[in-house]
Order: structure tokens, then sequence, then C-alpha cells
């Protein structure tokens, strides 16, 4: 995988210039896959828009009657808008965008399998093209994929999927095009930043037939350390970090082979993984967390973690935090670009939408979380006199979901009403006692039932 002799970067307007350079081709042979992120065990679908690390830009690629084109949200002002930005002709339906923190937005396209990628903004009435270069890739076929946005927004990367090895690439923000910065040995998938200064990225490393979490530092020519190990022969991902409090949102089968569990950890920290009963799925669900509050400096066990709850009726939004025994759940709002949504510092969920009446919305709900801690020990209270009948499931996903929903503060739009706001039930059977002492499974063998604390390394 090279990257193609890079034009000096000059400016254009649409994507005539992007298609010309496919010899003839419309890139409708698009193999590079947004949802290509690691097989049957990578990441829910994509979110229906890219946020930039400090919130204050959004992309999406936008449909209008049978034609894709970029879109640009501007979210820092005291309302949200959106910004078209068409091309001489209509984007296929796999192409890329990403925001910038200075307004541009962007592209990644694909012609005559050459990776194309160019910076968007807006002219006046139309809409200009910096081309930044190509990357081609020696395998056709071969995988490549935007990274999410760097915490400095200046910067954008991209992984490409190789047959031995894994190439990240800075396509945007460097001085000279696209840059080869690593090779990571075997196929990576996931893509999480771990630090505010965009130098040290986690990738989920597939090798040797098992998936481990390792970082890889950029500024150190791509060395690779070790980042998740819970089990010598368990698969562990990385799902989210959040810089300020070191909080991870793990997936890992450690604690029950063979079937996958969401954990969470803290970074630097020899505490336990842990993998709270709450959070297991019943079968025909899937959780993936997709935001974390900010700002919790040293406190992770306070952070709001944001969920996208995918079942039989759709998509709808999880709120927890690790101090909590229980999910939150709540309608999401009509028309949410399902999967994308970010918190304030201050814990407030900002959930992007898009419906025929409202181009470019932002809904916002407060969570009330000393409510859903009195509500805990209630039921704490209320079992204390009937131990006999064994732990029960409440804190299951879908359950209570009706009267444990989060009230909105303040919103662009209601949340509908209708949906799936009383989550399914869950076909899960009780639980069992939870051990109190955590166990290392370095240490034990991953037999029978598990602790629902386990470590990581």
């Amino acid at each position: 995988m090279t990257a193609c002799t890079s034009p000096s970067p000059t400016t254009g307007h649409g994507n005539k210039t992007g298609r010309e350079i496919g010899d003839d081709t419309d890139g409708s042979e698009w193999t590079g896959g947004r949802e290509g992120n690691g097989g049957p065990h990578g990441s829910a679908a994509p979110p229906g828009c890219v946020i930039t690390a400090d919130g204050t830009y959004a992309a999406r690629l936008a449909l209008d009657g049978e034609s894709w084109f970029p879109e640009r949200w501007t979210l820092d002002g005291p309302e949200p808008y959106a910004v078209p930005l068409p091309g001489n002709q209509p984007e296929e339906p796999g192409t890329e965008v990403l925001p910038m923190t200075d307004g541009r937005v962007l592209i990644h396209r694909l012609a005559a399998d050459r990776h194309l990628f160019s910076l968007l903004y807006p002219t006046g009435p139309g809409t200009g093209e910096l081309q930044l270069g190509a990357v081609q890739c020696a395998d056709p076929a071969a995988e490549l994929r935007l990274l999410p946005p760097a915490p400095c927004g200046e910067r954008a990367y991209a992984l490409a999927l190789g047959r031995s090895a894994t190439a990240v690439w800075l396509v945007a923000g460097g001085a000279f095009g696209p840059e080869l910065l690593a090779q990571v040995p075997g196929r990576c998938s996931g893509g999480v930043w771990l630090d505010r200064a965009g130098r040290l990225l986690a990738l989920d490393q597939e090798l040797d037939g098992g998936t481990k979490s390792v970082a890889v530092d950029l500024e150190q020519g791509g060395a690779v350390s070790p980042l998740l190990q819970i089990a010598d022969d368990s698969n562990d991902r990385l799902l989210l970090a959040d810089p300020d409090s070191g909080l991870l949102l793990i997936r890992s089968d450690a604690p029950s082979p063979g079937h996958e569990r969401l954990g969470w950890g803290v970074l630097g920290s020899t505490l336990p993984v842990r993998f709270p009963e709450c959070l297991r799925v019943p079968d025909g669900h899937r959780i993936t967390p997709f935001a974390i509050q900010p700002g919790q400096i040293l406190t992770p066990e306070s952070c709001g973690v944001a969920l996208r709850v995918d079942g039989a009726r759709g998509s709808w939004v999880g709120v927890w935090r690790p101090a909590a025994r229980r999910v939150l759940h709540l309608p999401a709002p009509e028309g949410w670009l399902a999967g994308a949504g970010l918190w304030s510092r201050e814990g407030v969920l900002q959930l992007p939408y898009s419906t025929g009446a409202v181009r470019c919305g932002v809904a916002r709900v407060g969570v009330s979380w000393e409510e859903e801690a009195r509500e805990c020990q209630d039921r704490e209270g209320g079992r204390e006199g009937s131990r006999e009948r064994g732990p029960g499931s409440e804190g299951a996903l879908g359950a209570d979901a009706g009267d444990a929903s989060p009230r909105p503060e303040r919103s662009s739009a209601e949340p509908s009403s209708a949906g799936p706001s009383d989550a399914e039930p869950s076909d899960a059977s009780p639980s069992g006692p939870v051990v109190a002492r955590p166990v290392p499974l370095q240490q034990a063998p991953l037999e029978g039932r598990m602790p629902e604390e386990v470590t990581v390394g």
C-alpha cells in the first residue's frame, strides 16, 4: 500500500476533479467500508453523523431524493444549523466524511482503486475543494476507512487493512499529503484515542487467532504496546475511552467464553475490569457505547455513558454510569442520527436528529443521577426482608425502562413518545450470587460462573 504522487494542494470546486483522477470510473465499485470494523465481532453500524471531539462541528452524508451530498452541521452556536456541501455530481453511498475544527469537512472517496482525500468548505453559493492526495492499495479489495476525529481536530487519520499488517495513515493535517505513520502486525479494527494530544491510538489487533487491544504511539514510529489482556485466550476490544477520567469501555468474552460482554475499567489502574450485570445483553439485542461525559477528572465512576441499544423494535438510547446499578432507557428523538451524540461537562446528553420538518436539530436531555441512586436504595431496602427469593434481574437491559427514563431539561425537539421507551423484557434467567472478591483472570481458570469483576493484565 503506497501513497500516490500527491499534487500540490489546489483549490477546486465540486467533485469533478476528484473523480477525474479515477480513469473514467464513477467510484461505484466501492470496497472501502464504513461498516468494515472487524468482522462479526466488530462495532455496530456506523453513526448517522460524525462529531468533532470538542463538539463544535458534525458532518454526514445526506440524501436529497436519490442523490447523496456532504453536509456540515455547526453545533457550538445558540442553535444548530446545517450547510450543504454538494459538488458537481452526487457522492457514492460509501463515501466517508469527517468534520475538522476549522469548519472544513474531510471527504474520502474511492476511484480506480485509489482512495482520494479532499477538504470541502463553503464558498458562497458553491463548494470549494482542496485536494490532499491519494492512497493506493496493493490489494484492490483492501479496506481503508477513516478513524474517529482526532482530539486536536486539526488532523485526520485512516486505517488500511492489509493481508498481514494494518497501516495507519495521516491523511489531513500533514505537510505533503497522505503520510504513512505506522505498520501494525495483524489485522486491526476499532480505533480509540487515549490522550488529548492525539499521540496514543488504541487498536484491536487480531493476531494468532485472538483479538487484543494494543496502544500505538504515533510519535514513536508506531511503537506498539499491550493495552488489554484480560486472559490469555480471551478476545478483548476497547470501545471508548475518556482521557480526563481514564474510563474505558470494553467488550470481552473473558467472563463467559464464547459470549461477549460489556465491561469497564480505568486506564493505568490496577483495579479490576468490571462486567456489570445491568450491561448483560439479552438475545436479539446489542449495546454499543457512543459517548462518555468529559471533565470528570479522576472520578470515572461518575462519568455518564450514552449507549445505543439495538433490538427488534429498532434503536433507542440508554444512559448509565459505573456508579449505577442499572441502565436508564429513554426514547430517541424522532429522526435521531443513530449512534451519534455527545455529553457536556455538566452532564447534558445532546442527540442530533433530522426530520422532514427540522433539517438540523439537537435534543438535549439532562439525567438526574441522584434520583436514580435514591430509587436503587429504595429497592435495596425493599429486598432486605426477602433475600430467600434470590437476586433479581431488574438491572438487566430492558428492566424498569418505563419509570427510569430521564427527563429532558431542554430540547430543540421533544423526543417522540412512541418507540421503544419501554425496553423489551429480558429473557435472561436471574443472575447468580456476585463474588465480592475479584479474582485475577491470569491466575484463575475460566471455568464455571465467573465473578462480576475481573482484572486487566
